[in-house]
């Protein structure tokens, strides 16, 4: 044996260590390789409501601090700490985008959104909008880049303020920001 001790992953351990480490603004997690140490019974509904061992988790302080030190690597969702790292599941997508604001128009148009979590993100080549569309329905789930590859669900009432701001460019129905052009569906296949 090499003497150390086995750790077992759990919420209230990984709590204390983000709070230990705690500094301004997001934790660096893309710098942070720490050893997997196992699958956590943490789960985000499409909702956006994290659940531990089953039950929601109900304190929205708890659910921001876990936010801060999650990352995805491939389709695998993490929380990790300088030391630590564990898998948890993710229904969809990590954050929902509840609400957001736009300055200017046209081209000039920059458009701000806010997480349940509260991250902001501004919609940019770098922080995309995406829409997926669903093969059978064409019921459409629209996306914001929030931050190191997670994105939030852009939620139902904050796309149909975006579908108001929408233009058509090249063909396509879709949103301006930040001089990025970001399609919805194509022109054609609106009534």
């Amino acid at each position: 044996m090499s003497g150390q001790k086995t750790v077992t992953p759990s919420a209230e351990g990984l709590a204390a260590s983000i709070n230990a480490a705690k500094t301004r603004g997001l934790p660096p997690v893309h710098l942070w390789n720490p050893p997997f140490c196992g699958d956590l019974d943490m789960r985000i509904a499409r909702d956006g409501t994290w659940f531990y061992e089953g039950t929601p988790i109900g304190r929205p302080g708890l659910v921001k601090l876990f936010s801060s030190i999650l990352k995805k690597e491939g389709e695998d969702y993490f929380l990790v700490t300088p030391v630590e790292k564990v898998g948890i599941t993710v229904d969809d997508a990590p954050f929902v985008a509840v609400d957001f604001e736009a300055r200017g128009t046209g081209k000039d148009q920059v458009l701000k959104f806010f997480t349940h979590v509260d991250d902001s993100a501004v919609a940019s080549a770098e922080l995309p909008i995406r829409v997926e569309r669903d093969p059978e329905t064409g019921e459409p789930s629209p996306y914001i880049r929030v931050r190191s590859n997670l994105d939030a669900l852009i939620d139902r009432k904050s796309f149909y303020r975006l579908v108001d701001l929408g233009a058509h460019h090249d063909g396509w129905f879709g949103l301006w920001s930040s001089g990025a052009f970001f399609p919805v569906i194509p022109s054609a296949d609106l009534p």
